[in-house]
């Protein structure tokens, strides 16, 4: 039996969301850590209470498009919110990574996590009736 194109975006939706509603968590109560695992930097005063902050906006971005069980449109609003985020968000890591050396060494995978979600969100969406 094979899987629904409406399912694999679910499916892709889901854990996006889940791994950026994770990060959002790690980011409001660990925020040095992350910081120094992702930028390879340290981080205090203002940096941390920014880092929360957006700690929080990635708990509500994984809130905002975890999937719906009602039926919906190929470009759903939570589609496109996590594939813009994740677009931007593999550009914006990768620009980092060459351009401001030292970089953490969780930088790259980042990078590619970001920007595999966001291939697979596009190519799911194209292929969902």
């Amino acid at each position: 039996m094979t899987e629904s194109p409406r399912t694999r975006l679910d499916m892709i939706l889901a854990i996006a969301s889940i791994v950026e509603f994770a990060t959002g968590v790690a980011l409001l109560l660990i925020p040095a850590i992350v910081v120094r695992l992702l930028l390879g930097a340290e981080s205090e005063g203002v940096a941390l209470a920014i880092a929360r902050l957006c700690g929080i906006a990635l708990m509500m971005l994984g809130c905002a498009c975890w999937p719906s069980r009602r039926a919906s449109r190929t470009a759903s609003t939570p589609t496109r919110a996590m594939l813009a985020y994740n677009a931007a968000a593999a550009v914006y890591l990768a620009w980092l990574g060459i351009a401001h050396a030292p970089v953490g060494w969780l930088l790259w995978p980042a990078v590619v996590l970001h920007a595999a979600f966001a291939a697979l969100l596009v190519h799911a969406a194209r292929h969902e009736p």
